[in-house]
């Protein structure tokens, strides 16, 4: 039996949906139209191509995965659990039809279960939510958790109408509290920021980032979780780097406000285990560490991402191998702040 010191939750793992796939799942108003929906993307996409950076051709292995192929990434790195998100999908708080949105959302999360979590006890899926429609995104979020088990839901980091601390979405939160599952920040690549980039690397470098950081601050200011004592909030795809600098800036503003005014500081939510980050193997890991402590920084393997021609073994080898963290430490990183987070 393998100890915690051995154990490994992957935090971010990723399907790599298409369009032909998610049709399937929508109802038949829209099947109906298969030829005429496929024409155009389903979800809407940034006008940086990622894949194609500037000047950088050399080859890829892209893939698809199936089912399949992720159970062997999962035995290959001796994952205990893997929790998956979208890759394109991600983009749905893009979409400006709420009608539209709620329909992809229902379509994806039904997809996630069919294709993925039916097949294997490792897999742990996180519902999409039609933030468009907030009363929609409740009742898809309950069913997400209710009828497949998944763990939690995803908030857009980008592409909404408003911040995800206005109160228009505070029926969400209330509800993943509810709930007792976790909602995440995940981050994707911006439409709204195209004509801040001149070069596609600019882009690649900067798109996940400043949206997670956008949505940190409005959140922490908003005050939505001042009640809110069982959920677990995350911050995914956009590493740890950023979040001292971030939380000691708000800190020193709500030092101002009055304290009948003043929402709870991150440092109490970190306090409270409720704030999550997902870390990587970055090189502020330590200074992270030190400075925010080592129970809200979750390991990910990003797979079929970043990942794609990574050996898992390899990948958690490094982990491990790190000279810069305790043993304690690559323990919780790698499992029991995941295990925590998720609440698996």
């Amino acid at each position: 039996m393998k100890t915690n010191a051995t154990r490994i939750i992957d935090a971010d793992g990723h399907v790599r949906e298409t369009d032909e796939e998610i049709i399937e799942f929508m109802s038949a108003g829209y099947r109906n139209r298969r030829d005429a929906m496929l024409y155009f993307p389903l979800t809407p996409h940034h006008g940086w191509h990622r894949s194609i950076p500037a000047n950088d051709f050399r080859p890829s292995d892209f893939r698809v995965p199936d089912w399949r192929e992720w159970v062997n990434k999962l035995d290959e790195g001796h994952f205990e659990l893997t929790v998956l998100y979208p890759t394109r999908f991600m983009h749905v708080g893009q979409i400006g039809n709420p009608t539209y949105a709620v329909e992809l959302c229902r379509a994806y999360n039904d997809y996630l279960n069919d294709r993925f979590l039916i097949h294997d006890r490792r897999f742990r899926g996180m519902a999409l939510l039609p933030m468009q429609e907030p009363k929609a995104a409740v009742k898809e979020l309950r069913r997400a958790v209710k009828r497949y088990g998944m763990v939690g839901g995803i908030l857009p980091a980008d592409g909404l109408q408003l911040p995800l601390g206005h109160k228009q979405y505070w029926p969400v939160y209330e509800e993943a509290d509810r709930l007792g599952c976790t909602l995440a920040v995940h981050s994707c690549n911006s439409l709204r920021d195209n004509d801040r980039y001149l070069v596609p690397n600019e882009a690649a470098t900067l798109t996940h980032v400043i949206p997670q950081m956008r949505q940190f601050t409005n959140i922490m200011f908003s005050g939505v979780m001042n009640k809110l004592k069982k959920l677990r909030l995350g911050f995914l795809e956009a590493g740890s780097g950023w979040t001292p600098y971030l939380i000691g800036k708000i800190e020193d503003r709500l030092q101002r406000v009055a304290p009948a005014e003043r929402p709870v500081l991150p440092s109490e939510l970190l306090a409270r285990r409720q704030l999550y980050f997902q870390c990587g193997e970055e090189v502020t890991t330590k200074r992270d560490v030190e400075m925010l402590g080592d129970d809200c920084l979750l390991w990910a393997s990003d797979f079929p991402h970043e990942a794609t021609r990574t050996d898992m073994k390899k990948l958690v080898k490094e982990h491990f191998a790190r000279k810069d963290l305790s043993p304690a430490a690559k323990r919780k990183i790698i499992y029991d702040n995941a295990k925590r987070f998720y609440n698996l």
